[in-house]
């Protein structure tokens, strides 16, 4: 077995978070969308006679225009963000087999990490003494391995752990190819399909001989605080604390607003650093978002101003102008400090259990 070394940034990202809460970028989605690209645009020259439509596939616009994610990436920074996230949320072999485009996923994942490297090094050369960071963005596919597709055959499974497990170790792969700095599984609708994530993380960071720091990321599908595969925030963290991450916390589902009480979850059981990126609010009867900045940072502000935040930044909905207003609002407040954990068995199904052993008050006496 390789000896594993840590990453060197990640004692500097641990620094940082020791003196201020740290700024994610927002929503790639909305940028993209604000673009008003064509089928054309998609395709680019390189797949300009594509078999399917690929208006949609938001990650191939890392190899057939790139210059719109750079274009997103440098509004985000110079926003203020001291992380961002590559532009490859979808570029697993699985749902890439969406566009028959299964063969390109990996490069779609070390170009995509080689673009943002490249913008957020050029972004630290000019203001060294605030670093900005790449996350690999890892996101919860298309298929679920808890769910079944076929409502009338609920044990049937559309793939296999080790298919997803195999299409995401490839992912990995290719991001830190392309240079990240961060492992970020976000967007956790289904925890065995983060499970089989964290398997082929930790699986190259073996065979690799390094270490980076991961971000888990958990989104609520309704107001009693589950995922889809029906897991509590607090049984979802008892299922990945063993990954041992750098942050969790929480991103999309509501806006900040309806997702305030579980973070107050979160933060108050995990042993390390909390991140949250909400939404800007719910979305309209057009599916836009209509949350301001002022509001979307007047609630975070809250958030931080409670002790809930290490890391903060946004979700769909969030553009440039609610990370300026986030940054701002949090500037000067201190960040969480994390908790130490008791010591006890956690174990958890949907729901989570805590076994400790009692100590009796009195001696109990033998029944006779």
């Amino acid at each position: 077995m390789s000896e594993i070394k840590v990453s060197e940034k990640e004692q500097q990202l641990s620094d940082l978070c020791d003196k201020r809460i740290l700024i994610m970028d927002g929503a790639m989605g909305t940028m993209i969308q604000l673009e008003k690209l064509v089928e054309a645009d998609y395709r680019g020259t390189r797949f300009k006679d594509w078999h399917k439509d690929v208006r949609g596939n938001n990650d191939l616009l890392v190899l057939t225009n790139p210059a719109v994610i750079e274009k997103v990436h440098n509004a985000f920074l110079a926003a203020g963000a001291d992380i961002i996230e590559t532009d490859t949320f979808n570029s697993t072999r699985i749902s890439m087999a969406d566009y028959d485009m299964e063969d390109y996923a990996r490069e779609m994942n070390v170009e995509g990490a080689k673009l943002a490297r490249r913008v957020a090094d050029q972004w630290t050369a000019k203001t060294p003494d605030k670093p900005r960071f790449v996350a690999g963005s890892i996101g919860p596919m298309n298929q679920s391995l808890s769910v079944s597709p076929d409502v009338d055959n609920p044990g049937y499974r559309s793939v296999t752990f080790d298919q997803v497990a195999a299409s995401y170790k490839e992912q990995v792969e290719g991001l830190i190819e392309g240079g990240v700095d961060i492992i970020l599984i976000e967007t956790v609708f289904d925890t065995l399909n983060a499970k089989a994530a964290i398997f082929a993380t930790e699986d190259v960071f073996e065979e690799q001989g390094i270490r980076l720091p991961v971000f888990m990321s958990c989104t609520v599908t309704d107001m009693s605080g589950r995922n889809l595969s029906g897991q509590t925030i607090e049984a979802f963290w008892h299922s990945i604390r063993h990954v041992k991450p750098f942050a969790v916390g929480l991103n999309c589902a509501f806006g900040a607003e309806h997702l305030r009480p579980h973070a107050v979850t979160i933060a108050s059981i995990a042993d390390t650093r909390i991140c949250v990126y909400p939404n800007a609010g719910l979305p309209n009867e057009m599916g836009e978002y209509d949350e301001t900045p002022d509001v979307t940072s007047g609630l975070l502000k809250g958030w931080a101003e409670e002790g809930l935040l290490n890391i903060v930044g946004g979700c769909c909905g969030t553009r440039p102008e609610h990370i300026a207003a986030i940054a701002k609002a949090v500037a000067d407040i201190s960040p969480r400090k994390i908790p130490t954990a008791e010591t006890v068995m956690r174990l958890s199904g949907i729901d989570p259990v805590q076994i400790a052993t009692l100590t009796p008050s009195e001696p109990v006496e033998p029944v006779s």
